[in-house]
């Protein structure tokens, strides 16, 4: 029932707005909440393109289509007929795969790398980020360090962790979906990371113990580079690291909404429901006075 009620709604409004008839095969998009008109978004709930036909060239319906009659604002009046969705057992629409099974399918049929695999490519030359006063320098699966230059001499630094296998192993092994997260700091919500944890960084005078980082590694182009690197809490830092590599994974690929399509028809002005029209077929109608009735209430 929901379903019908939303799609109700979006179409009403959509006719209703209009500043006159639609013409024929106009096609209107609209989606869920969290992304635009053009679909910019990389959310996968459903977006909708709404298909207008005339009376000449009509959208033929399956028998068992649901349907929604609206008129517009100047009273010209559509049936629209609503996509069908396939079901799971659940009665959830289907959208989408479990991000693990995906994993699993797709590493079997075309042998995808893992990324760590993809990323091995970051392997050799270091990456220096500047920020002020400091600079960064990441060497991957090695160590993370924060240095103040002078005349490119190095006068002060802190080790912020080196690479930990045994920690990442032990941080992915406890993720549900093989390391990859959602980035809590991204604008976009789909936008993923795979992690690498450093730890055993140069004492915190602030805790008592050492420094550590996690580096998040994030698909995108056109350059591997280190975008940003906060503290997220005393001496307890992550860095984000973009990887061109990392695009080639399925996981760090956008994702594709699924798009279903509304088709509305024009209805002739002296259209009548079949529905309605049986409906007043099989009834009698019975005009009763208001002397019989009183009559009725003396007896």
């Amino acid at each position: 029932m929901m379903r019908p009620l939303f799609l109700f709604f979006l179409l009403f409004s959509i006719a209703y707005a209009s500043e006159q008839i639609f013409p024929a095969h106009i096609g209107s998009i609209f989606g869920t909440a969290g992304a635009g008109a053009g679909g910019s978004g990389r959310s996968r709930e459903p977006k909708y393109n709404i298909e207008f036909h005339p009376l000449d060239s009509p959208f033929i319906p399956d028998d068992d289509q649901e349907s929604i009659t609206i008129p517009d604002k100047n009273g010209q009046r559509f049936i629209c007929y609503l996509p069908k969705v396939e079901k799971e057992k659940s009665g959830k629409p289907v959208i989408q795969h479990n991000v693990s099974s995906m994993i699993v399918e797709t590493e079997k049929r075309i042998k995808q790398k893992t990324p760590d695999e993809l990323l091995e490519a970051l392997k050799g030359p270091c990456f220096v980020r500047q920020e002020g006063w400091w600079s960064y320098e990441f060497c991957y699966q090695k160590k993370l360090r924060q240095l103040h230059l002078e005349d490119d001499k190095i006068v002060q630094g802190f080790v912020l962790g080196e690479y930990d296998p045994e920690a990442t192993a032990a941080f992915n092994q406890n993720l549900s979906d093989i390391s990859t997260l959602k980035d809590p700091r991204s604008k976009d919500a789909s936008q993923r990371y795979h992690a690498h944890q450093y730890t055993n960084g140069t004492m915190c005078d602030l805790t008592n113990r050492p420094r550590e980082t996690e580096v998040r590694f994030v698909c995108s182009e056109p350059r591997a580079m280190i975008s940003s690197i906060t503290e997220i809490s005393t001496c307890k830092y992550a860095l984000t690291v973009q990887c061109p590599m990392l695009c080639k994974h399925p996981l760090f690929q956008e994702e594709i909404p699924v798009w279903h399509t509304i088709d509305c028809n024009v209805l002739p002005k002296n259209y009548v429901d079949a529905k309605v029209r049986q409906e007043n077929k099989n009834t009698d109608i019975v005009m009763v006075t208001d002397s019989e009735n009183n009559d009725s209430e003396l007896e």
